[in-house]
């Protein structure tokens, strides 16, 4: 009996240890437990405003999309009835000027049209000694050879040719200017211009002349001369 209380003496510090071990576990369990229930749920009835967006990213975006659309907007408009682009664009002093250009084009092509039918014909009744047609000739062209007739009859086709080719690159001219003149509507053209020069030192050895451009808000722009 002696011996066996001797042997649960021995074991005394070790139980002792893991008797305290326990109960510490246990405490540290039940205070989690406890702070658990104390995490308040979210309120998913609380609806959380958006982030705003950028507003300068958002001008930005909406500004190229009105250059875009005015753009085109004007060159569809000029495209369609000369003129009608530059006075969407306000720029009405330039109707008068692309009508009055378009113009040309137009009074030569019925001019040498209308040459080249009575050259035709009068090279067709020569031609062909037709003695009873000789009356309808133009009184101009009565006296003229056929040879001389078949070459006024064919420089008036060309000119002919030419009219139309430059009323096409006359009214696409007028499609570009207008298109041009939307995307430059709003450019900034600012009055700030300024031409500085001043000494430059960038080292001990080395001297030089800087020239430095402001334009409008843009950085200076800095040209640097070395001797």
């Amino acid at each position: 009996m002696s011996r066996r209380f001797d042997a649960m003496k021995q074991f005394h510090p070790g139980i002792k240890f893991l008797f305290f071990a326990i109960c510490f576990l246990g405490k540290i369990n039940s205070y989690c437990q406890d702070s658990t229930h104390h995490i308040p749920t979210p309120d998913t009835s609380v609806k959380v405003p958006p982030k705003p967006k950028d507003s300068a990213i958002t001008k930005k975006t909406v500004d190229t999309t009105k250059k875009k659309s005015a753009a085109s907007k004007a060159a569809l408009r000029s495209a369609i009835i000369p003129g009608w682009g530059q006075a969407y664009n306000k720029k009405y002093w330039k109707v008068p000027i692309v009508w009055g250009a378009l113009a040309i084009p137009i009074v030569t092509f019925s001019y040498n049209v209308e040459w080249y039918k009575k050259t035709k014909y009068a090279y067709t009744v020569k031609y062909y000694n037709d003695t009873a047609n000789f009356a309808n000739i133009d009184p101009k062209l009565q006296p003229l050879s056929p040879e001389a007739l078949k070459t006024y009859r064919n420089e008036f086709r060309q000119n002919v040719d030419y009219s139309v080719l430059a009323f096409l690159i006359l009214w696409g001219l007028n499609v570009v200017d207008a298109a041009v003149d939307a995307h430059l509507k709003d450019f900034n053209i600012s009055n700030d211009l300024s031409f500085k020069v001043k000494p430059w030192l960038p080292s001990k050895n080395v001297a030089g002349i800087s020239l430095v451009f402001n334009i409008g808000k843009n950085q200076p722009k800095t040209i640097t001369s070395l001797r």
